[in-house]
């Protein structure tokens, strides 16, 4: 059974992606269905805030990687801001880390732009009720990484500087700890990443969203 407006009356959204034809694939698959209608949209993440803030809808669509302010910045000024608009974070991002800082910054859904029509148009009424929405999929992928090791957040500082091309020594000197430690941290490092060297770290490190490439 179709879960209904808290009010009765349209789910208001906003939907804020960089790519044009992406917010139109949205609204086609919104504007037409009963209970819900698209207020207005937003192409980077500053742009996104003033629309929230000036619109005030309950739902806002945003992409996790937009120019200027990302998905996270935006959902962390809503919540600063006391704003009652929920955030569903749409991208196609699905690393763990991804989705863990997403909620973790006060996003109520998490949903892949590869998603059907029917699944985001639940994902909308469901977090319109106040619950919190992750696809089956995604909440596999989470369950299984909790079983994988995990790295500590210095194992990630020395992945991030491997990921720069920084020797051990490099490290060393970045990280204020002998350059024994760093040799130590990054075996460690590609134990746990089951990896069998530096490019395969980072390449995995970017996969599982521990690490960002400039």
């Amino acid at each position: 059974m179709r879960p209904k407006s808290i009010s009765g009356a349209k789910i208001r959204v906003v939907v804020a992606d960089d790519h044009p034809v992406v917010r139109e694939g949205i609204m086609a698959n919104v504007n037409p269905q009963p209970d819900m209608a698209v207020i207005a949209e937003a192409r980077d993440g500053t742009e996104a805030v003033a629309v929230i803030k000036s619109e005030l809808p309950d739902i806002a669509l945003l992409d996790l990687r937009m120019p200027g302010m990302d998905g996270l910045d935006v959902v962390a000024q809503v919540e600063t801001l006391k704003l009652q608009s929920k955030v569903i974070i749409m991208t196609t991002f699905q690393s763990d880390e991804d989705v863990h800082r997403a909620i973790k910054a006060g996003a109520r859904g998490y949903l892949l732009k590869d998603s059907s029509r029917e699944e985001i148009l639940d994902a909308i009424r469901r977090v319109n009720l106040g619950e919190t929405y992750l696809p089956a999929r995604i909440v596999q992928k989470m369950a299984e990484g909790l079983r994988k090791p995990v790295l500590s957040p210095r194992e990630i500082e020395v992945l991030q500087c491997v990921a720069t091309g920084a020797s051990n020594k490099e490290i060393g000197v970045q990280l204020f700890i002998a350059e024994g430690t760093v040799k130590t941290h990054v075996k460690a490092v590609l134990e746990k990443l089951g990896v069998p060297g530096r490019t395969a770290a980072i390449r995995e490190g970017v996969r599982r969203g521990l690490v960002r490439l400039n």
